[in-house]
């Protein structure tokens, strides 16, 4: 059976095992422009990484206004439930840090995975990195952990 753990830190220390993970999905698997990826945000956000068995598999970041962010899962750990675990490590950390609410950006396809964890559509769909996307919110005043 795989062990999945999170680890949470900052941008030097978990930085180039996220950083890794965020190329691999997307400047190659969806073609984001390198420029558009590394928007030098990543130092002042918290940052999430899932080991599975070890190994550095996902990745997310929750930046300083509760946006949540660069949520990436490498094609072979998709479907093993570490974007949950991931999305909940962010919620919980944005909960301690006293945020009433999160946000995001969703890619289109992704829209109902973020759905069943209870965040909320709103306003037009935008193309963002080539990308159809949706903004999302979470309240966490309603939100209970699963």
């Amino acid at each position: 059976m795989a062990i999945t753990h999170i680890r949470t830190g900052d941008w030097e220390t978990l930085g180039p095992a996220a950083s890794e993970i965020r190329r691999k999905v997307f400047i190659e698997e969806q073609n984001v422009p390198q420029d558009e990826e590394w928007d030098g945000l990543d130092p002042e956000c918290q940052h999430f990484l899932a080991l599975l068995d070890g190994q550095p598999v996902g990745t997310a970041r929750l930046l300083p206004d509760a946006h949540i962010g660069r949520v990436a899962v490498l094609a072979k750990a998709r479907g093993t439930g570490i974007g949950v675990l991931l999305m909940q490590a962010a919620i919980e950390a944005a909960r301690h840090a006293g945020h009433t609410a999160v946000a995001l950006i969703a890619q289109v396809h992704a829209l109902a995975f973020y759905e069943r964890l209870g965040f909320i559509a709103h306003g037009d769909e935008f193309m963002d990195a080539g990308i159809p996307h949706r903004e999302m919110t979470l309240s966490l005043t309603e939100f209970q952990p699963q």
